[in-house]
């Protein structure tokens, strides 16, 4: 089929045409250049033939979606929005080449790249998601690559609202990276297809293919892939610098049932990065935003912690004032002691003598004082070792329930903490995850499966459950 020509470069204000950068089926993308600031900029430019009420508003939906997180280092930059005179709407965004989608089909990109794409993508997908947003179509197509080489997310072009009405059709979806349930209609996107999505656009990545794309065969249409990925079991990305414990995360994050996949793209993500620490390589940071209720508890402290102007000075004026009113206290304790309280007779002997002891009286107060403090800074430090305490619980028995096709292991809570994760040994790999049980495929018949579970707490992990062996049993 003849690819079509691009539309007309419409003119805009205050920028100046330079050449096509490419086309898809809803709009074009110009190269242009701003000329204050002075800088070149992608414009994304709906085609007039297909401009009606949705997709008006599919595309506003965009610009604002894009707007609202491109914040994210991981996400687009969308510098501005508008409609040109001949009535087409456009984007202004971030100009980045899209030489992923390429390379990944003409070389094979290294096992550590490929997982520092994934957790910064999976960063960005985290941070939409907790915003309420589902993006609905991540491939390798949509990941883009900056000039310094850092790779954002683009195009939310059909991305919908996390718990709102869903929309009666996926417009533009895309079939090799989309979840068996949205092929079938049975929903139009969740967290757990977006997880299915992303883990196999990581698979893509690795495998230099598709994940149901039969390379060098005829039979690659939308009803032969839709019918694998229903139907198939995930094919190994057929690389042997792929480690195990990868292909099966991929292979868990590509379930064909959604509750067998990790429950959170962060939970897939931390999965990556425990394969990173594995190969050796650095692990990649999680780019995730900073929920409000942090930031507005840094700003509490920083308050608390930090005293201004006038504040300062009635601090110290408390201060000073506490200190006579003490010194004041302790000479009247030791004169009524020391049968002082009557009137004494003038004299400068007689004058010396009660300043001595009113001194002697401030001295034991203050040794007394600061006796209280170090009982009380002791019994302070020991409840702050206890809170602090880095001792890694240890998991307790773990329970197996066997079905046709899958196993599910599950253990109670030994104490998790924020930031804790479990992390799961399975076979020769490892896994983390926050949820206290793991699903596996069935074995087959006399085969068997084992996991032993422990807890990774601030970069160590502690002792290991006992090992949990299930046996495949004949169908």
């Amino acid at each position: 089929m003849a690819r079509r020509l691009p539309s007309q470069p419409p003119v805009l204000p205050g920028f100046s045409y330079v050449h096509v950068l490419g086309s898809g089926g809803f709009a074009d993308v110009f190269l242009y250049e701003q000329n204050m600031p002075r800088r070149q900029v992608a414009v994304k430019v709906l085609l007039s033939e297909v401009v009606d009420d949705q997709v008006r508003q599919m595309f506003q939906a965009e610009a604002n979606l894009m707007a609202q997180l491109s914040g994210h280092p991981s996400i687009l930059t969308v510098f501005q929005a508008s409609v040109s005179a001949d009535g087409r709407p456009y984007l202004v965004m971030e100009l980045c080449s899209a030489s992923l989608s390429e390379r990944y089909r003409r070389e094979r990109i290294p096992v550590a790249d490929v997982l520092r794409i994934g957790v910064k993508i999976g960063s960005a997908v985290e941070t939409a998601h907790r915003q309420g947003v589902l993006h609905r179509d991540i491939k390798p197509s949509n990941i883009l690559m900056t000039a310094y080489g850092h790779p954002v997310l683009s195009d939310f072009g059909i991305a919908a609202s996390l718990g709102g009405g869903e929309p009666t059709e996926v417009v533009g979806m895309s079939i090799p990276w989309s979840a068996p349930e949205v092929l079938i209609d049975e929903t139009a996107g969740s967290v757990e297809s977006e997880v299915y999505s992303l883990g196999a656009t990581i698979y893509s990545l690795l495998a230099g293919r598709s994940p149901f794309e039969v390379l060098g065969g005829e039979k690659n249409g939308a009803s032969d892939l839709i019918g694998r990925i229903d139907r198939g079991k995930l094919p190994p990305t057929g690389r042997t610098d792929v480690p195990p414990g990868l292909e099966r995360i991929l292979a868990r994050s590509m379930s064909r049932r959604p509750d067998h996949r990790q429950a959170s793209v962060l939970e897939l993500i931390r999965e990556l990065q425990q394969v990173e620490t594995e190969i050796g390589a650095g692990q990649t940071p999680i780019e995730v935003a900073v929920d409000d209720w942090a930031l507005a508890t840094v700003a509490d402290l920083e308050d608390a912690t930090r005293l201004r102007g006038s504040a300062a000075v009635t601090s110290t004026r408390r201060r000073r004032r506490r200190r006579r009113v003490t010194e004041a206290q302790a000479s009247a304790v030791q004169a009524s002691a020391l049968g002082q309280s009557r009137a004494v007779p003038r004299g400068t002997a007689t004058r010396e003598r009660p300043r001595r002891r009113g001194v002697t009286a401030l001295v034991w107060a203050l040794v007394a004082a600061s006796v209280v403090v170090i009982a009380l800074g002791a019994t302070a430090t020991l409840v702050l070792v206890r809170a602090t305490s880095t001792e890694i619980p240890r998991v307790g028995a773990v329970d197996a329930e066997l079905t046709d096709d899958s196993v599910r292991f599950s253990w109670s809570d030994p104490g998790l903490r924020p930031g804790d994760a479990y992390v799961i040994a399975a076979g020769e790999g490892t896994s983390q995850q926050t949820a206290a049980d793991y699903v596996v495929d069935a074995p087959g018949e006399g085969e068997r499966v084992c996991v032993t579970v422990s807890v990774a707490r601030a970069g160590a992990t502690g002792l290991p459950s006992g090992e949990k062996c299930v046996t495949g049993e004949a169908p």
